[in-house]
């Protein structure tokens, strides 16, 4: 089965410290305003999704990815990629202040790839 979201090992590192800081974390990427293209890392005791937010996947364990609707409804067809990158998030976000900050890059499916892709996970109905 195919996956909608991965990180990669400078992200995955940056993970692990965060979650042996704050226990089970959770990202939520709204493409809203105020930075909401880039992914907030919140502790997972701190999220409630919405109703219409989309559960991407795990990152890695206690590390679980949220989507709002209206972001997903761009990214459907492409695998989420998860970095962490040299600067400041400049956010709320549990990266910031590590020197380190979180960036999503993407890439288009292949066909087959797409037909292996689990169902969509709503939290909620909208």
């Amino acid at each position: 089965m195919a996956e909608r979201v991965s990180a990669t090992s400078s992200a995955t590192e940056l993970i692990q410290k965060l979650i042996a800081q704050h226990g089970p974390i959770v990202f939520f990427q709204s493409g809203g305003c105020c930075e909401g293209s880039v992914p907030l890392c919140l502790p997972a005791n701190e999220f409630r999704p919405g109703a219409a937010d989309i559960k991407l996947g795990e990152i890695c364990k206690d590390a679980t990815y949220y989507m709002s609707d209206s972001h997903f409804s761009f990214a459907e067809n492409m695998h989420t990629i998860v970095d962490a990158v040299p600067g400041s998030s400049g956010s709320f976000s549990l990266d910031c202040g590590s020197g380190l900050a979180f960036i999503t890059r993407a890439r288009l499916y292949t066909d087959e790839e797409l037909a292996l892709l689990p169902p969509v996970e709503r939290c909620g109905i909208a």
